[in-house]
């Protein structure tokens, strides 16, 4: 009877020795009301063209006694897209562009996550668009600390940024300009303002 009480008592402290995300990491999803999706492009050399992504959902998983535990998964809606340019956003969405017929959605998930001095976090994640992926780094920044709302949840935000080719991802289209140059520069920064609500 005594083996078996010690067998079972050891039992119970290697799982809980094995275990330390399950007792650490919290479960947050996007709260899109108070989150935005941004990014920015170059035109004719001159000037930057910004839109968003108004449509989008996102889960996190914080590992606050390992920060590298943690883990991020963004949907984006790719026809949600808005530069405040009808014909503009059109093109976006034909297949020059983000062929959002054929591909509907824009994925992010996460598969390291590294911190950079005191106060930044280098998220690596899978980034798919028009159905191709690239590894690509989120930059992330502000992870603030938990706080309650008026009605009894808990939140907490942080900002992230990266750049990317958009050929990378099979969106090639452009136009040369007069003394050299195109119309859309190959370069795209993405801008993240994303607010977290605790899940219950």
């Amino acid at each position: 009877m005594k083996i078996g009480k010690l067998f079972s008592k050891t039992v119970a402290v290697l799982l809980i020795a094995a275990a330390p995300a399950t007792v650490f990491a919290a479960d947050w999803d996007v709260d899109a009301g108070h989150s935005r999706v941004g990014f920015g492009v170059k035109h004719m050399l001159v000037s930057t063209t910004r839109g968003t992504f108004s449509r989008f959902a996102g889960s996190v998983a914080i590992d606050d006694a390992d920060i590298t535990k943690s883990r991020v998964h963004i949907d984006i809606e790719a026809n949600s897209i808005n530069t405040d340019n009808a014909k503009r956003d059109d093109h976006l969405k034909s297949p020059d562009f983000l062929d959002v017929g054929k591909f509907p959605k824009i994925v992010f998930d996460s598969t390291k996550v590294e911190k950079v001095g005191s106060d930044r976090l280098n998220v690596t994640g899978n980034l798919t668009i028009k159905g191709v992926t690239r590894s690509v780094i989120l930059s992330v920044s502000g992870l603030t600390p938990e706080v309650k709302d008026p009605w009894g949840g808990i939140r907490r935000a942080a900002q992230a940024t990266t750049k990317i080719n958009r050929k990378d991802f099979g969106m090639t289209w452009n136009k040369a300009i007069e003394g050299g140059g195109v119309v859309v520069s190959d370069e795209v920064q993405i801008d993240l303002e994303v607010e977290l609500t605790k899940k219950k």
